[in-house]
């Protein structure tokens, strides 16, 4: 019922500056995602080892041209925290616009509010990365940002003119789509996980405890290729909207590219499986992840992933919105008009 109270649209009407701005947190994210997986990609992490300053100065203050034309990994993290900066005060402009508007409901509101306390969430972890050097919090905060770009886009799309139209579609319909879109959005968080823990190898994480996070990310990446499938058969053999086609046909296409990124880092960063090793191109095969080939398939695989789980609650939302309310969670109509201020 929660979720419904959230996600439903109230009597509001729409307000094309607080959409504007809500896409704007989102596109502002997705390059602080690329960025964010380089500096872990090139072991730049500790370049500047305090935080929230940058060697005794204020962020905004460091010396340009120390940045500029300093070592690779002083300009990758330093960079890194300037976005990760700018995104946060995009985040409090939108909660600003949230809570001023008059047109607004009171879900919307503490949606933004959500979307700041996440990205403040991501800020602190990234800073306690830096401090304390634990690849424990290195893992929470690559979970954290993918998380926080999926917040902001489906903060959009509630937020949208398209969500407020209230156009319904027969539920009988609906439902399977609706099944699936849910289950392939769930592989993603999971995949998220077993990537972060893949990605961020800790001295004291066991062989068997490795191989046991790359057995689990394989099976989760078949488990999101047959879903994926699933869900592109579904949204084409139902009458829904054109852009929830098209998006199921993206993701599928998405899906494909990160099956062969994922292939591309293992094989950059380790190298081709055992049972290959008979073929020259195998045998004769030499680590990569330090050159800029390799560092750039293994931050795209983890950019692509951040895109796939966005892109999958785009498609899960639009979804849920066609479908029918069940009469069990449909609140009273005054009930909806007290959340809308």
């Amino acid at each position: 019922m929660a979720f419904e109270i959230f996600v439903k649209p109230s009597t509001a009407t729409y307000d094309p500056w607080l959409n504007f701005l809500a896409w704007g947190v989102a596109a502002a994210t997705f390059p602080l995602i690329w960025i964010g997986g380089l500096v872990t990609t090139t072991n730049a992490g500790m370049a500047v080892p305090d935080w929230p300053g940058t060697y005794g100065y204020n962020l905004f203050a460091y010396p340009w041209q120390t940045w500029f034309f300093g070592p690779w990994d002083l300009f990758i993290e330093h960079g890194h925290r300037l976005l990760a900066s700018g995104v946060g005060l995009l985040t409090i402009g939108l909660l600003v616009v949230a809570w001023r508007s008059t047109t607004r409901s009171l879900a919307v509101r503490w949606g933004a509010v959500g979307l700041l306390a996440l990205v403040l969430l991501q800020g602190i972890l990234g800073g306690a990365r830096v401090l304390f050097d634990e690849r424990v919090i290195a893992r929470i905060h690559g979970c954290v940002g993918p998380m926080f770009f999926l917040s902001a886009v489906a903060f959009a799309v509630f937020t949208s003119a398209w969500w407020n139209r209230r156009e319904r579609h027969s539920l009988d319909a609906i439902r399977p789509l609706l099944k699936s879109s849910a289950a392939l959005l769930a592989a993603f968080v999971a995949q998220l996980v077993f990537g972060a823990f893949v990605r961020h190898v800790d001295v004291s994480d066991s062989p068997a405890q490795f191989r046991g996070a790359v057995y689990f990310h394989l099976i989760t990446a078949g488990l999101i290729s047959v879903l994926t499938g699933a869900v592109l058969y579904r949204s084409w053999a139902v009458e829904v909207p054109l852009h929830l086609k098209w998006a199921a046909l993206a993701l599928a296409g998405l899906v494909i590219v990160q099956i062969g990124l994922g292939i591309g880092s293992w094989v950059v960063r380790y190298s081709w499986p055992d049972w290959l090793g008979d073929f020259a191109f195998a045998a004769q095969h030499t680590s990569l992840v330090n050159s800029i080939s390799g560092s750039v398939i293994r931050t795209a695989h983890v950019a692509n992933g951040s895109a796939l789980l966005a892109l999958g609650g785009y498609l899960l939302l639009h979804t849920y919105r066609l479908a029918p309310q069940s009469k069990t969670l449909r609140l009273p109509t005054q009930e909806l008009q007290g959340v809308a201020l």
